[in-house]
């Protein structure tokens, strides 16, 4: 097992250690990711657990009770205790703890390079000497002092050894009336032990000490970490956006005529290849579309946390966020969700605890991504050709003051135990991302994102390809309908009274919401198709907004504007897409996801009611 404080770089150090052979599961009875890798030990493969970072062996938190849970039922193991060499005081007392429960140890020692610039090198020989356990220099980053890792975990597998030097009273709970005391005995220890091994000079002072001056400064660090979100939203925009296509278009460029092509020379029946080309196809062009995304995204995510960066993002953002029982690291997921939920999602893991992470990732949804932009665009133009900025804008408000709201919600209903702390981090030094060790982490979630959320994409987007396909009336042949006579179109046609209270009750919107599941941005196309229009070129652009608009002024009663204002907020926060649920339900389970989804539909639909109702009556 893998134990040490938050950013001492025992991830890392795992990655490096299990290469691809790892994958992340559930700690038993809870929803909190655990990292499992087999690592080949010199001649023998072991299993290696990547624990979550804590502080103490005294949890408060559900992330830290995993890891005192993990020791606490670690008999046979050996713990792998990493050590941050910058600040070894904080790390040794970690290591206090785990001795006083007699667990065999093994110390890995960080960042020995940082320290190395500040002064203050641990003597590594005197502190083995001290500990009585094996003491490596290790480099998770570059691999460097792995074998030597190794040789000690095989000794110790073979002949555990325990810390030694700790004070018998430690051992004896009677003796001790408090916990208290009981700390300030492994303080003493600590202490003692760093007089040994540490040089008696003062800190040098650093580049890191010198940028943090400037970027934890309210003058400076806000704009900077401005700029830092700009470059990661425009990461998800514009340079994800031609990889995107180009992904996307492989598939349904030559995957698809190649496909089409062998079907026909095969003579297979018409409705088999709409089924491959519209339901299979279509699907994995879906998923492989996010890829390059989701690659991006997490390449960024992982560079900002293994810089140093994302710690004093906490700093900078915390006081904003604490009103919602969040603390500063949430504020980078949030703003990536306005640029895609997806990637948003995964950047929770950032956050410390999982019921910070739980609460952030049920928030994110809320966010308005660049999908729905297109259906603001197209409804304000069409309804407020004068002011189509200014609605525009007062969306993406709307989605802060959603998001809020949502965060104010859970924590008086399914969040009450979240009870916001003044943030306690450490900061460690800025240092650049090893590229290898960043390859392998992205490389890692992505192909955890293909295998899990891109499963439950492809299933759905088949699944609508089918209610599509199947006609209920007009004596339609199967995949050769039109749309209001298929299941889709029927189905629409009976869901559309629902929408009566918004001023929406037309089959077409509908339909458009329906697919709107699918992906936010194929709203605009259904209703296209539903009106038999081709919405790529300038006439039909025009053609389009002249059916919608007489639409929704039909189905309003003369009050358009109004409708079309409770259309957008009800795109805003209905649901999510598809993918961002199936990235949900990855993250969280079903039961949150699903929890989570009917509490936002029915948010959406009361504010839409509401929007309208109140609208046409001005």
């Amino acid at each position: 097992m893998l134990v040490g404080n938050p950013n001492v770089g025992k991830s890392t150090l795992f990655n490096t250690l299990t290469g691809a052979r790892q994958h992340v599961v559930n700690a038993p009875g809870t929803t909190i990711a655990v990292a499992e890798g087999t690592w080949r030990c010199g001649t023998t493969d072991v299993s290696l657990v990547d624990l979550p970072g804590t502080y103490s062996l005294i949890a408060r938190s559900p992330d830290e009770q995993v890891a005192t849970d993990a020791v606490a039922q670690g008999e046979g193991h050996v713990h792998v205790v990493v050590l941050d060499a910058t600040a070894l005081s904080r790390s040794l007392y970690l290591l206090a703890q785990l001795a006083v429960t007699g667990a065999p140890a093994v110390a890995a020692v960080t960042m020995t390079d940082l320290a190395a610039l500040r002064g203050l090198s641990p003597d590594l020989a005197v502190l083995g000497r001290v500990l009585g356990v094996p003491v490596v220099a290790v480099n998770g980053r570059t691999g460097e002092g792995s074998e030597a890792l190794a040789h000690a975990v095989n000794r110790s597998l073979e002949r555990p050894r325990t810390v030694r030097g700790l004070p018998s009273v430690v051992e004896d709970d009677a003796t001790l009336t408090s916990e208290l005391e009981r700390a300030q005995v492994l303080f003493d220890w600590v202490e003692d032990v760093v007089d040994q091994v540490l040089p008696t000079v003062e800190a040098r002072s650093t580049v890191s000490d010198t940028l943090d001056r400037v970027l934890l400064s309210p003058w400076a660090g806000i704009p900077v970490f401005g700029l830092v979100v700009w470059a990661v939203f425009e990461l998800t925009t514009v340079l994800a956006a031609p990889l995107m296509s180009i992904m996307s278009g492989f598939v349904d460029g030559p995957v698809t005529v190649g496909v089409q092509a062998l079907l026909e020379a095969v003579a297979a029946p018409a409705w088999w290849q709409s089924f491959l080309v519209g339901g299979v196809l279509a699907g994995i062009s879906a998923v492989v579309s996010f890829i390059p995304l989701m690659a991006l995204m997490f390449a960024a995510i992982s560079a900002l946390e293994a810089s140093g960066y994302l710690a004093r993002v906490a700093v900078v953002a915390d006081k904003a966020l604490r009103s919602i029982g969040l603390d500063g690291r949430a504020m980078l997921p949030l703003i990536v969700g306005f640029g895609c939920n997806v990637p948003a999602l995964s950047a929770t893991s950032v956050l410390p605890h999982a019921r910070q992470r739980l609460l952030a990732g049920m928030l994110v949804p809320l966010t308005s991504c660049t999908a729905r932009l297109a259906v603001y665009l197209v409804l304000a133009q069409t309804f407020f050709p004068r002011n189509a900025g200014t609605v525009v804008f007062g969306m993406y408000v709307a989605s802060v003051v959603l998001v809020v709201a949502g965060g104010l919600l859970a924590r008086t209903t399914v969040m009450r135990d979240l009870v916001p702390q003044s943030l306690v981090i450490a900061l460690p030094d800025y240092q650049w991302p090893h590229l290898r060790t960043l390859g392998r982490s992205v490389w890692s979630r992505v192909v955890s994102f293909v295998r899990k959320a891109g499963t439950v994409i492809l299933m759905a987007v088949i699944a609508l390809w089918v209610l599509q396909a199947i006609p209920v009336r007009g004596g339609h042949s199967v995949a050769d309908v039109p749309v209001e006579d298929s299941v889709y179109g029927v189905v629409s046609q009976g869901v559309a009274p629902v929408l009566a209270p918004m001023g929406l009750d037309d089959w077409r919107i509908a339909a458009s919401l329906v697919t709107g599941v699918a992906a936010k941005e194929a709203v605009v196309g259904a209703l296209a198709q539903s009106y038999a229009i081709d919405s790529t070129t300038a006439t039909g652009v025009v053609a389009l907004r002249d059916e919608v608009r007489a639409t929704v002024t039909e189905t309003s009663g003369g009050h358009p504007e109004a409708a079309s204002l409770a259309l957008m907020l009800f795109v805003l926060a209905y649901l999510p897409c598809l993918a961002t649920l199936a990235e949900q339900r990855r993250l969280y389970g079903w039961r949150w996801t699903t929890g989570a989804a009917a509490t936002s539909f029915t948010g959406a639909y009361v504010l839409a009611t509401l929007v309208f109702q109140i609208g046409s009556r001005l």
